[in-house]
């Protein structure tokens, strides 16, 4: 199992670790900073570093309870061999950002009107989101909705991120935001909340603060068919 140092800290972009298993341009280790593709996230990429050899990390991926580290070249090295990760911190931090964003966004449509999320992504780019919005006055709805957002946004609020035992967790109201999806089927989960605005269970990255979102800008608006209602939007 790799040990995700990402559940923990946020803001740790390089790290030391042991090499667990090699396989020609994928690598595994026992421990890393590097955030899988997952929960409609885009993975983080970087750099891996072994003696004077760098190799750039191009994907990642969950393989199991591994993560797998893909390296634009066959690794040069061993197993058992210690390397050092350095993540390209303008990626995460913008996938920080608009994922916080993202909580923010889901839990006042889902406050004030009961909406849950049917799907979504995150890219460094922007973020897509698809909600359960009813047709008859869906665009206002998320254009206060984005309004709203980024006047709290401006006064700030605190994001903590914690653990709490699945039978727990699960008896908070909105714990989950999602219309078709529950959590992983775990023990414990990892609880993502915005003091007095949000919590959810979520094992993505996040700012530690709302202030460092920025602005929440819409790029566009689509009526994806009958009860789905798709938003892009971005981060300034």
């Amino acid at each position: 199992m790799t040990e995700a140092l990402y559940m923990n800290d946020c803001y740790l972009t390089e790290f030391e670790a042991y090499v667990t298993k090699v396989e020609g341009n994928k690598i595994f280790l026992d421990k890393t900073a590097f955030y899988p593709t997952s929960g409609g996230i885009e993975c983080d990429k970087g750099e891996i570093y072994y003696e004077n050899q760098i190799y750039k990390v191009i994907e990642v991926k969950k393989e199991n309870e591994e993560i797998a580290h893909y390296l634009d070249s066959n690794a040069s090295f061993l197993q058992g061999k210690r390397i050092r990760g350095k993540i390209d911190w303008n990626r995460r931090y913008k996938l920080m950002r608009l994922h916080t964003a993202a909580h923010l966004i889901a839990a006042i449509l889902y406050k004030q009107y009961n909406i849950l999320i049917t799907g979504g992504n995150i890219s460094e780019e922007y973020a897509r989101d698809d909600f359960n919005l009813p047709l008859e006055n869906w665009k206002e709805i998320v254009e206060n909705c984005i309004v709203t957002a980024n006047k709290l946004i401006e006064e700030g609020r605190n994001v903590k991120i914690y653990f709490l035992k699945r039978e727990e967790a699960l008896k908070i109201p909105g714990i989950v935001k999602l219309a078709e999806r529950m959590p992983p089927n775990l023990e414990v989960l990892r609880i993502v909340e915005i003091e007095g605005i949000d919590i959810q269970a979520d094992g993505g990255p996040h700012v530690k603060n709302i202030k460092e979102i920025g602005k929440i800008k819409l790029i566009k608006l689509e009526n994806k068919g009958k009860n789905n209602r798709r938003i892009y939007y971005t981060v300034e």
